[in-house]
């Protein structure tokens, strides 16, 4: 008992000593060691300490405290080796547990290998060795780290960093972010462990169950899995793809927008819609889209333009229908169109074009101005015009138009109109070109009559019941009255000019859009969002910069020998050594004996 107390009496008045330099010049404090053993082998002032059964080896410093169960202490370069089950701690906030640790009380660097494993409030960092710096309070590892945070998933990457002060991490190179429900890829990631917030830089994709998103930089927070990307940002909800110069994403609910040089492609129905605002519910099949709206139904032979100021595509591809609202036109080599709104049902083939009532002053289309639609030289209107056409073959089927149908052409050598009005129209297509019309219900005509060398013989007026008329090369060919006919074939000379028109009769032809860019003619002129952008991608500085190898270069005794000064060095991968030590030699000053040689 006597020779037990004697030699707790010797580890005690070893541990005052050591407390009391250390108190006086900041080195690290031993705050318990039950056993310890110099060690003449390594060195002058080098001490072996290891644990007992109740407790491990315990040391101190500047808020670091650190327990492990074999150390090895180098007294000159205030330098320790923990070996086995090493935990670190600093404060409440963060702890790491090793098999193997260095850690310098001059330079206040760590070096942990073996199944590192750091620890704060929010998330777990695992990895094969870490460095740790307590003055910049920064961690890093470059042989590959893992983190995990139960509300985000677990993040991988080849090179590493976390930022205590802003609980951030900063991950390069092939960085994996794996979620329940998807997976972040990109090769640069910002990610702060408190509030699960992730920066994208670079090409970056998140795969989900539904959706595919891509961006070279963008915003996800993982908590409420909401995203903000910009730059070729892509996002493909299975049968569409929309793109934009800046998008939001909103997983739970399956929604996004987009905003500037949009364009979403429907891939089954083979389709385009582009315009600089747009709002996509999967969930719902539905997508809005504003600012110069433009829908294209791509075809074989000729593809098919549809604007307006608000377009919306709703249904499943199956049965998908397009609404174009306000001011709407549509365009293609052999048909045009203009209404107040058009209604496209894909399945059916059957599109409307309609007039709203409204009723505001300061609206153009609050005057009741018909639906037109334009086929080679034939303009008609109606209150309401519907068409009709073979949704496998893309054809033209027929149109109908209610309530003062109107049917225009101009006269193909002189300066007269022919002209069919009644109360409904039925035409029927062939090539997608107007060749049979019939008029129904109190039906009057005016048309030029030519012979076979297209002299003009006459002009026929005449009311009946309805008319049936036979086109050929946009000319009327034959003309059948049905029921009460009335009406005669008038020479030219004897027909008056104030009565070559119908009464309603208009001609629209300077609102034929002829061409893509003649759908927005009428449009206000456009001003884009100002889109607010992200911070640039600040890339890592060298953890092992020219501040840290100062100070540990400022570490080294004085009067060390080459293998204890190196001790204070001893974490620093031997690359970056080398580095500083050839930038040294290069900025070497030169002696006087190599001056006076070059002189």
């Amino acid at each position: 008992m006597k020779a037990i107390s004697f030699v707790y009496l010797i580890m005690f008045s070893l541990c005052f000593t050591l407390t009391s330099i250390a108190q006086t010049s900041k080195k690290i404090r031993i705050e318990y060691a039950p056993f310890a053993n110099s060690d003449s082998l390594k060195g002058p002032g080098v001490t072996v300490f290891t644990r007992d059964n109740m407790q491990q080896v315990h040391f101190a410093h500047e808020g670091i405290d650190m327990w492990c169960d074999k150390a090895i202490y180098y007294e000159k370069e205030d330098f320790i080796e923990a070996f086995s089950n090493v935990v670190m701690k600093q404060g409440d906030t963060v702890n790491m547990s090793a098999r193997y640790v260095e850690y310098s009380g001059k330079t206040q660097l760590a070096f942990a290998s073996g199944n590192v494993i750091l620890t704060e409030p929010k998330s777990t960092l695992t990895t094969d060795t870490l460095h740790f710096d307590k003055i910049k309070q920064q961690a890093y590892y470059k042989t590959g780290g893992k983190v995990v945070r139960d509300s985000s998933g677990t993040i991988t990457s080849r090179i590493g960093r976390y930022y205590m002060e802003n609980k951030k991490y900063q991950f390069v190179n092939d960085v994996v972010l794996v979620n329940p429900e998807y997976t972040l890829k990109t090769n640069q990631l910002d990610f702060y462990s408190v509030n699960g917030h992730a920066y994208l830089y670079g090409p970056s994709t998140i795969v989900g169950e539904t959706s595919t998103i891509y961006c070279e930089r963008g915003f996800y927070n993982t908590e409420n899995d909401t995203g903000y990307f910009m730059k070729n940002s892509k996002i493909n909800y299975e049968n569409r793809i929309v793109e934009g110069d800046s998008m939001y994403f909103d997983r739970k609910i399956d929604f996004a927008s987009a905003t500037n040089n949009i364009k979403i492609t429907d891939t089954i129905n083979n389709s385009v819609a582009k315009g600089h605002y747009a709002e996509v519910w999967k969930a719902k099949d539905s997508v809005f889209i504003t600012k110069r709206a433009l829908v294209i139904t791509v075809q074989d032979r000729d593809s098919i333009y549809m604007h307006s100021d608000t377009i919306r595509v709703n249904g499943p591809p199956e049965s998908r229908i397009t609404r174009a609202y306000y001011n709407a036109k549509l365009f293609k080599s052999d048909l045009s169109g203009k209404a107040d709104s058009i209604h496209a049902d894909h399945k059916t083939g059957l599109t409307k074009m309609i007039n709203l009532v409204r009723f505001s002053s300061n609206d153009a289309f609050s005057v009741k101005r018909n639906p037109v639609l334009w086929n080679v030289g034939n303009q008609m209107t109606g209150d309401t015009i519907h068409l009709i056409s073979n949704p496998e073959t893309e054809q033209l089927d027929s149109l109908l138009v209610f309530n003062d149908a109107f049917l225009v052409s101009k006269d193909t050598l002189g300066d007269g109109y022919s002209q069919t009005k009644g109360q409904r129209l039925i035409g029927l297509f062939k090539d997608n070109k107007l060749y049979n019309v019939d008029i129904i219900k109190n039906a009057e005509v005016i048309y030029f009559m030519r012979n076979d060398e297209n002299e003009l013989i006459g002009i026929n007026k005449s009311k009946s019941g309805s008319i049936n008329m036979q086109i050929e090369n946009n000319e009327i060919v034959e003309t059948r009255f049905i029921n009460q006919v009335d009406g005669d074939i008038y020479p030219e000379s004897q027909f008056p000019e104030n009565a070559r028109k119908l009464r309603g009769f208009v001609w629209r032809e300077d609102e034929r859009p002829k061409s893509v860019e003649d759908l927005f003619k009428d449009d206000p002129p456009l001003e884009l969002t100002v889109i607010k952008g992200l911070d640039p991608y600040v890339p890592q500085k060298e953890f092992f910069d020219q501040a840290l190898m100062q100070r540990v270069e400022d570490a080294k005794p004085k009067d060390a020998i080459e293998d204890s000064a190196q001790k204070a060095s001893r974490n620093i991968p031997k690359e970056i050594i080398k580095k500083t030590d050839s930038t040294k030699a290069a900025t070497k000053i030169p002696t006087k004996k190599v001056l006076k040689k070059s002189n």
